[in-house]
């Protein structure tokens, strides 16, 4: 017997309202530009669209550890994207990112500009680029690309799948939720169980796989997403949290967070980046009206 607020799908599904919840007037079962807006280009070979969501640190922090590694070519300017207005349906950002998703980034250092997109293709082509942060060859490659790899297959389930239906939905129901949060705490049991015996993901070299899988379960454990902290037991995970607070000290990592952040104390947020001056010259009067979102 169905209960009588039960779902039954139609035959044959149609677009014919917004699904509800937080980020209903982005989604459309379509893609392409909605409307034309050609996109800025800086001084710097290495242009990034994006915004400060998980996806779009990952990137943020490779950029700046490659310039703290001492790769001046890895200079670049960040562009903000703005989810939430339609910023990545502008015919400029979708000709980059055919998906309409940050972060995406277009190389002009060659005579032929090269567009990267989807966060982990970015951190293999700057790891590859610069021959840093990802193992040269061997076992220890392989374990590298399959912890990114593991990430890119995972956080659907930690922020369209868990994320949507706890915080996001606009109505809450207990078997999406529960199906969720029982695959989020598998996933941090994987990791704390890795990390009890390896100091990094990969290994003992700090690679992209932690820069990928840091901003999504990092945030996790420190009860910033979702506000889902005490709902996980994320105290549970010692080893991630180990992991975590070990990372969140690099200097890198704290002016990756900053770039194209627009949420939080306005201190925390540079909304552009141009220079790595832009850091210490940031001041109240270059935070703008804040704008939310996840990609």
């Amino acid at each position: 017997m169905s209960n009588a607020d039960e779902y039954v799908p139609p035959k044959v599904w149609t677009w014919d309202k917004e699904s509800g919840g937080k980020f209903a007037s982005i989604n459309r079962p379509i893609a392409g530009a909605t409307h034309d807006k050609e996109l800025p280009v800086g001084k710097h070979p290495l242009q990034l669209y994006s915004l400060a969501t998980p996806n779009g640190v990952k990137v943020t922090i490779m950029l700046e550890e490659l310039l703290a590694l001492g790769h001046s070519g890895a200079e670049y300017d960040a562009w903000l994207i703005r989810i939430n207005d339609g910023d990545q349906f502008g015919s400029g950002f979708v000709a980059v990112n055919p998906n309409s998703k940050i972060p995406a980034l277009m190389d002009r250092s060659g005579k032929t500009p090269v567009r990267v997109f989807e966060s982990g293709a970015i951190l293999q082509y700057l790891a590859e680029k610069f021959v840093a942060f990802m193992p040269a060859g061997g076992a220890e490659r392989a374990e590298c690309l399959s912890w990114l790899f593991w990430q890119m297959g995972s956080a659907p389930f930690l922020g369209g799948g868990f994320g949507h239906f706890y915080a996001y939905a606009p109505a809450k129901f207990e078997y999406p939720i529960n199906r969720y949060a029982m695959e989020v705490k598998r996933q941090l049991d994987v990791l704390d169980r890795h990390l009890a015996e390896h100091h990094y993901l990969a290994g003992d070299d700090y690679t992209i796989a932690d820069m990928a899988v840091w901003p999504w379960y990092g945030n996790l454990v420190k009860g910033l997403a979702y506000g889902a902290g005490e709902f996980l037991s994320v105290h549970e995970y010692k080893n991630v949290l180990r992991w975590t607070d070990e990372i969140a000290l690099r200097p890198a990592v704290q002016r990756g967070r900053m770039v194209n952040r627009v949420m939080g104390e306005p201190s925390s947020q540079l909304h552009e980046r141009h220079d790595a001056s832009d850091f210490d010259t940031q001041t109240q009067d270059k935070i703008g009206p804040a704008a939310t979102g996840k990609s």
